[in-house]
């Protein structure tokens, strides 16, 4: 307690030296991404190894302050790629934020983003299992590209996040 107190009569003594000498402190502000998550192109990704429904996914990435994840262009995906291969040491199938659940066939991103990419495998999306395939997968047969799936399939998901601003 008196630590605390003795750094804040510091800090306080700082400001009000700094203001009467004219003297502005500033603090550098960057955005970085939390522990745990990966850094690709401006955004913060987290591989979940856990087997979840894609509902249960997208309810997982929401309590780490994201949502599945989105992608942009094939520099990202392949980047995502990279993120599970290295934490899981295997090509998975994991669940992204893509479904066509609202209307089949128009396609929407969980994070609100606009779906311009897209990497479907051949044939892809099909809609199969009489029409139950609304939620989108990843890294899919051999060409590892997407595929719609049974949205009840528990499979790892990939979250992202936006960066934290942090001042130091």
């Amino acid at each position: 307690m008196m630590g605390m107190q003795r750094l804040l009569l510091l800090l306080c003594s700082l400001m009000l030296l700094s203001t009467a000498s004219g003297l502005t402190l500033r603090f550098h502000c960057r955005r970085v991404c939390p522990r745990g998550w990966t850094p690709i192109f401006g955004r913060c990704f987290k591989y979940v190894p856990t087997h979840l429904t894609w509902a249960q996914a997208e309810r997982n990435c929401l309590s780490m302050h994201g949502n599945l994840a989105s992608v942009h262009s094939l520099a990202e995906y392949h980047r995502i790629q990279w993120l599970i291969l290295r934490c899981s040491h295997y090509s998975r199938t994991a669940w992204i934020g893509g479904f066509d659940a609202v209307q089949e066939g128009l396609w929407f991103w969980a994070d609100g983003s606009f779906m311009r990419f897209t990497n479907w495998c051949p044939g892809e999306p099909n809609n199969a299992y009489f029409g139950r395939q609304h939620c989108m997968q990843m890294n899919y047969s051999g060409r590892r590209c997407w595929d719609d799936h049974v949205c009840n399939v528990r499979i790892p998901s990939v979250c992202v996040r936006k960066r934290s601003r942090f001042c130091g």
